[in-house]
C-alpha cells in the first residue's frame, strides 16, 4: 500500500475509545504513532530513554542521525495531514526544497536519468532538525506528554497472560507503573518485544533477515544558499561503492559514502576523498574539492542485514500491545524509506482506530504489512542485483530486477520513464503501475539510434525535445 492506495488522514473518523495510550520511543515512528493516537485517547504518553534535546542536536538513542535521512513524498504529504503547517516548519528551521525532476541528479545502470517532466518537490534537511521540529509539534497537541531519561523496564501483563496494561518505567531513580489502554514498541531495531513475546509464552514473529553489510561514511561541506544540488550514486552490481550528496540547513551539503558486502568507506579525510573519486560520478569528488569543509569529522555507521518481522503472521498476541517503524522492519537506509514507512503505518493505524480498539493488534498488522512489502521488495530486491546478498528473496525478484534495470536505461533518454520510476520511489504509487501499457511500452519497444545504442521509443511530440540532462 501507497499514499495513492491508503485513504487520507480523516480527524472526524475516529472517536475516544481509551483513557490512556503509551508509546515506548520517541523515534520518528514513536512520534507520528502518538499524533494518530491522541485523536482516540484522552491522554497520551511518549517515553523515551534519552535526554531528548531541546534544540536539533543527535542523540544516543539514534546514532543513525548523523548520516543522510530522506523524507519520501508519500511520508511528507501523510505527516503533513497529521500535524499542519509541519512543512512550513522544517523550512523555517532550514530545510531545503529540491525538484527531484530537475535538481536531483540520479545515476544507475552506467548513466543519469533524464529530467522528469512534472515538479516533485522534496524537503531535504537533517534528521535531527526534521525530528525536532516534528517533536515539537506533537509535544504542541494538547493531550500528548513526553517524558524523558524515562526507561520502559517491562510491559504489564493482565493475571490471564492475555493483555498488555501497561508498562513498569525508570525514572530519574525511580520505579513506577503507567497503566495504558494500549502500548506501542517504537523502539526501532533494538526492540526486545520479540523476547518478552517468548518469555510469556507467546511464540514470537518470524524473522527474515538479508545479510548486506552496508557501512556508512558521512562528513559535511558548506554550499551557496542557492545550489540545490543533490546527486544519488547507489551501489549497483557489480559496483559496491556508492555515494551521495544533499543539500541540507546550514548552507551545508551532506556527503555520505557507501558500502556493500564488506566494502568499508573510510574515515580519514585523505581515503574520504580517494574512495569519492573511484565513483562514476566526478561530481562527489569535485563538492569535496572545491567547497570548505564544514566539519573535520567523518562519522561511520554500519548495517549488517535488512530485518523484518512477521507480526502479521502471528496466530495469538496479546491485547493493549501494537509494534510500529523499524521494530517492524528496518530497510538497507541507502533507499530512504523508513520515516516514510513509519507515517505510513501511522496511517494505517488511524483508520484501524476509526473501527474501535476490538481485535486492534490483529487488524493493524495484516493492514500494515502491504504497505511494508513494498518498501521491503524495493530495498531487498534491489540488495539482491548483488550475488553476496543473502537470506530470503521476495518472489518475482529476478523479473523485476530485470525490468527495472531496462527501464531506467530508458530512463536515461526518457522522462516519462524517470517520472514513473520516482513515484514509485516515493511510495507515491505502487510499483505496478509501472507495469501500466504506457510504460510497458517505453520499456520494452527499442529502436537504435545512429551510435547504434538501444533506446526508448519516444512519442513523435517528445522527440523534438532535449531528452537528457546534459550536466548530469
Amino acid at each position: 500500500m501507497t499514499l495513492a492506495t491508503i485513504p487520507r488522514y480523516d480527524r472526524s473518523r475516529v472517536d475516544e475509545i481509551g483513557d490512556h495510550a503509551v508509546v515506548v520511543g520517541a523515534s520518528m515512528a514513536g512520534l507520528v504513532t502518538a499524533s494518530v493516537l491522541a485523536d482516540a485517547f484522552t491522554t497520551v504518553t511518549i517515553i523515551d530513554r534519552d535526554q531528548l534535546p531541546p534544540d536539533p542536536d543527535t542523540r544516543r538513542g539514534v546514532p543513525q542521525a548523523i548520516h543522510p535521512h530522506a523524507l519520501l513524498s508519500a511520508g511528507r504529504a501523510t505527516i503533513e495531514d497529521l500535524l499542519p503547517g509541519c512543512t512550513e516548519d522544517v523550512i523555517s528551521a532550514g530545510g531545503v526544497i529540491t525538484d527531484f525532476s530537475s535538481d536531483v541528479h540520479f545515476y544507475d545502470e552506467g548513466g543519469f536519468l533524464a529530467n522528469g517532466p512534472t515538479r516533485t518537490e522534496t524537503i531535504s534537511v537533517s534528521r535531527p532538525v526534521f525530528e525536532h521540529v516534528v517533536r515539537e509539534r506533537v509535544s504542541g497537541i494538547d493531550n500528548v506528554d513526553i517524558r524523558s531519561n524515562c526507561h520502559c523496564a517491562d510491559y504489564l501483563l493482565d493475571d490471564g497472560g492475555t493483555t498488555v496494561e501497561g508498562v513498569r518505567i525508570r525514572q530519574d531513580g525511580k520505579r513506577s507503573e503507567l497503566r495504558a489502554d494500549v502500548v506501542v514498541d517504537a523502539t526501532g531495531r533494538a526492540s526486545r518485544t520479540p523476547a518478552w513475546l517468548e518469555n510469556h509464552g507467546y511464540t514470537p514473529p518470524a524473522v527474515d533477515e538479508v545479510q548486506i553489510d552496508m557501512a556508512y561514511s558521512t562528513t559535511f561541506v558548506e554550499r551557496p544558499a542557492d545550489d540545490r544540488r543533490t546527486y544519488l550514486c547507489p551501489p549497483a552490481s557489480p559496483r559496491t561503492r556508492g555515494g551521495m550528496a544533499a543539500p541540507i540547513d546550514g548552507d551545508r551539503w551532506i556527503v555520505n559514502l557507501q558500502g556493500i558486502h564488506d566494502e568499508t568507506p573510510p574515515t580519514d579525510r585523505k581515503g574520504f576523498v580517494e574512495y569519492a573519486a573511484s565513483l562514476p560520478v566526478p561530481q562527489l569528488k569535485q563538492l569535496l574539492d572545491e567547497h570548505r569543509w564544514a566539519t573535520t569529522d567523518i562519522e561511520y555507521y554500519p548495517f549488517p542485514s535488512n530485518r523484518r518481522y512477521r507480526y502479521e503472521a502471528l496466530d495469538r498476541f496479546p491485547d493493549g500491545l501494537l509494534v510500529v517503524g523499524d521494530a517492524i522492519a528496518s530497510f538497507n537506509p541507502v533507499y530512504a524509506q523508513g520515516m516514510s514507512v513509519a507515517a505510513l503505518e501511522a496511517l494505517v493505524l488511524h483508520h484501524r482506530l476509526a473501527d474501535g480498539r476490538d481485535d486492534l493488534a490483529r487488524r493493524f498488522f495484516e493492514r500494515v504489512a502491504p504497505t511494508v512489502d513494498i518498501a521491503w521488495n524495493l530495498a531487498v530486491g534491489a540488495d539482491f542485483g548483488f550475488s553476496q546478498t543473502e537470506g530470503p528473496k521476495p518472489r518475482g525478484t529476478a523479473f523485476f530486477n530485470w525490468y527495472l534495470g531496462r527501464l531506467l536505461r530508458g530512463a536515461q533518454t526518457d522522462g516519462v520513464l524517470t517520472d514513473a520510476f520516482v513515484r514509485v520511489l516515493m511510495m507515491e504509487r505502487p510499483p505496478t503501475t509501472l507495469l501500466r501499457p504506457g510504460i510497458l511500452r517505453r520499456v520494452l519497444t527499442p529502436r537504435w539510434r545512429p551510435g547504434g545504442s538501444e533506446q526508448t521509443r519516444l512519442p513523435d511530440h517528445q522527440q523534438e525535445q532535449p531528452s537528457s540532462t546534459g550536466g548530469r
